[in-house]
C-alpha cells in the first residue's frame, strides 16, 4: 500500500501591501510649531500624502493610543478661507492639538471635496446656491456623496507603528473605514470649530444626513 503524504498546514495568508510608499522625511517650522513632516507615495491613486508629526511633552515619538488626525485636503478652506466649511479651523486646531498634546495629523491628498475633486465641488456650490445642501448638489451632479477611502491613512499609521489611535473626528464613516484597516480607534475626540453663519446649513446636513457626531444646535447668534 502506498503510504499517503502527511498533511500539511495551510499557508498563512501573507499580508496586504501597503498602498504607500515613504519618500522622505524632514524637519519643517511652522506657525503652529515645529513638526516632523513624512511624506508618502500613494501606489492606488497617485497622489502625496504627509504624516505631520509631533512628539509629546516628554519628547517621546506617537505611540498606540496617540491623538490622530486624518484630515482631508481642502484647497477652498485651508488656502482661501472659504467660510462655507470648517476644513481650514479643523486642520489648525489638529495641528495645535499634537503640538501640544503631541500625535499625528495624516493629511490627505486627492480627497478635495469629499473625494469628487476640485471642479466637480466648486459645481456643487453653485447648486447649493440655487438651494440644495451639500448631498443632494452631489448626487444632482451623478456622484457619490462622499467618495473618500482611507486604506492609505491606514497604512500611513502602520508605518508610523500605530495600531491604536485616539481619532479627532466627528465622522464615524472615518472610524468604520479605518477600523475595517485594522486601526483600532480606542476614542473619538469631537472636532467642533469653525462654525459661522456660511457653513451652519452645511453642517446641520452633516449631522442629520450623513451621521456626523455634531452637537443638536449650532446657531452662532449672528
Amino acid at each position: 500500500m502506498t503510504d499517503l503524504p502527511a498533511p500539511t498546514s495551510p499557508a498563512a495568508p501573507s499580508a496586504a501591501p501597503s498602498q504607500v510608499r515613504f519618500e522622505v522625511e524632514t524637519t519643517v517650522p511652522t506657525t503652529h510649531g515645529t513638526f516632523r513632516m513624512r511624506a508618502y507615495a500613494d501606489t492606488v491613486t497617485g497622489a502625496d500624502h504627509v504624516a505631520v508629526v509631533a512628539s509629546g511633552p516628554d519628547g517621546s515619538p506617537p505611540s498606540d493610543g496617540a491623538l490622530v488626525r486624518v484630515h482631508s485636503e481642502c484647497l477652498t478652506g485651508e488656502t482661501f478661507g472659504s467660510l462655507k466649511c470648517e476644513c481650514g479651523p479643523q486642520l489648525d486646531a489638529a495641528l495645535e492639538a499634537i503640538r501640544d498634546h503631541g500625535g499625528v495629523v495624516v493629511y490627505l491628498r486627492g480627497h478635495e471635496g469629499r473625494g469628487i475633486g476640485l471642479v466637480a465641488k466648486l459645481r456643487a456650490y453653485r447648486l447649493q446656491e440655487d438651494g440644495l445642501d451639500t448631498l443632494d448638489a452631489n448626487l444632482a451632479l451623478g456622484l457619490p456623496a462622499d467618495a473618500r477611502e482611507y486604506g492609505a491613512a491606514a497604512d500611513v499609521l502602520r508605518d508610523l507603528g500605530l495600531s491604536s489611535i485616539r481619532l479627532l473626528s466627528n465622522n464615524p464613516e472615518k472610524r468604520r473605514q479605518l477600523e475595517a484597516h485594522g486601526i483600532e480607534v480606542v476614542e473619538t475626540v469631537p472636532l467642533v470649530v469653525g462654525v459661522g453663519a456660511f457653513n451652519e446649513g452645511y453642517l446641520d446636513t452633516k449631522r442629520d444626513r450623513m451621521g456626523h457626531e455634531l452637537p443638536g444646535h449650532l446657531g452662532t447668534g449672528a
